[in-house]
């Protein structure tokens, strides 16, 4: 839980921060977005070494190291002098922020299949709650004036101490389950539907966090005071759902679990969609996001089972989709919607999540051992 919680601070740290880069090196939006995709593109391009790296070296040692490089990262980013070194600083934090995810996921999947009860969901909890707290004690640092660069300092110092501190607790890796080369047939296509369902699952998570606001202001015709509102009621409604997802799988399965999170998610989007009124809209993107919040905690989970697959490469490969899926979600969706309409654009989102619906239970299914 405290390497989860650390993980979700420190990315909401470079968050808070982004204004201040912009501020320091003068930039326009457009070259801002590109700077900000320079951390996707890190954590996209280290997806696939980094798996196999952990598979061989283990998730607690992969801990450790990537909370040190993390905070690294992070100090790195507020100390460069220079736009041209700022670029190779992001990337490197989005590395780095790819091997803590993936050790810290594959060591909750080992630590979930010795426990034998659900606790995935509750960790995805954590790191949610640790951006929210990121966030505020950001917020406050700013407001009083603390230097950017000392903020960075003691988030990292917080993270790097948490992944080292942590060697005393976490579990040895569970054992890859053998295989014929059939069920290595099997578990590579699983590993394909699983991502391709990580890529639409988290395509529409990205469109949230950024058309909401949007949506509330000029679909919804929401009052001024209204509009931030749209994404305050997703973030609480996923907020809720990881920490009540574990009792959901332990009940219903992981399978039922996601066919019904999918669906509710289906049903949130389309309301809001269909009857766009502000307290409509509002019930909609809350239902949406208890809807998507236990699908990739669900996907991770699947991964690390597969016969013959490292947990943590099998975790990487289906991330790695997700990664791209939150990149370029809310740019596909801005397509549509500088084409037509927002309101087509998001329903892009509801045709994702019916496909999960109607596909995902079967997979999980079919490829979970429990």
């Amino acid at each position: 839980m405290a390497l989860f919680f650390v993980n979700g601070a420190t990315f909401a740290t470079w968050g808070v921060h982004i204004p201040t880069i912009k501020t320091r090196f003068g930039l326009s939006d457009a070259v801002l977005s590109m700077a900000m995709l320079a951390v996707a593109f890190g954590a996209i391009i280290a997806m696939g070494p980094v798996g196999r790296w952990i598979s061989r070296v283990g998730s607690t040692r992969a801990c450790m190291s990537g909370g040190v490089a993390y905070g690294l990262a992070t100090i790195a980013i507020l100390a460069m002098p220079h736009f041209h070194a700022l670029v190779p600083a992001l990337i490197a934090f989005g590395m780095a922020s790819a091997v803590f995810d993936v050790a810290m996921n594959a060591q909750a999947a080992t630590v979930e299949s010795q426990r034998h009860k659900p606790i995935m969901s509750a960790l995805h909890g954590m790191f949610s709650l640790g951006g929210m707290v990121g966030a505020a004690v950001g917020g406050l640092l700013l407001s009083l004036q603390v230097a950017p660069l000392a903020h960075a300092i003691g988030m990292a110092l917080l993270t790097a101490g948490v992944g080292l501190a942590s060697k005393r607790w976490l579990l040895p890796d569970h054992p890859t389950a053998p295989h014929a080369d059939k069920g290595h047939d099997h578990a590579g296509r699983a590993l394909w539907l699983l991502g391709l369902m990580a890529f639409l699952g988290l395509v529409g998570e990205g469109a949230m966090y950024d058309w909401t606001s949007v949506y509330m202001r000029e679909i919804a015709q929401a009052p001024i005071g209204w509009i931030s509102f749209g994404y305050a009621a997703f973030s609480g409604g996923m907020a809720v759902g990881r920490f009540t997802g574990d009792l959901a799988r332990a009940r219903w399965t992981d399978g039922g679990t996601l066919t019904a999170s999918a669906w509710l998610a289906f049903v949130g989007i389309s309301l809001a969609l269909l009857w766009p009124s502000p307290w409509a809209s509002l019930l909609g993107f809350a239902m949406m996001g208890l809807g998507a919040a236990n699908m990739v905690p669900i996907f991770f989970v699947a991964a690390s089972k597969l016969p013959g697959v490292p947990p943590a490469e099998g975790i990487s490969r289906v991330a790695r989709f997700g990664y791209i899926g939150l990149m370029l979600g809310p740019v596909m969706i801005g397509g549509v919607a500088h084409a037509s309409d927002l309101r087509y654009g998001l329903g892009l989102v509801a045709l994702t999540m019916g496909w999960i619906a109607l596909a995902g239970a079967r997979t999980v299914r079919r490829y979970l051992s429990s």
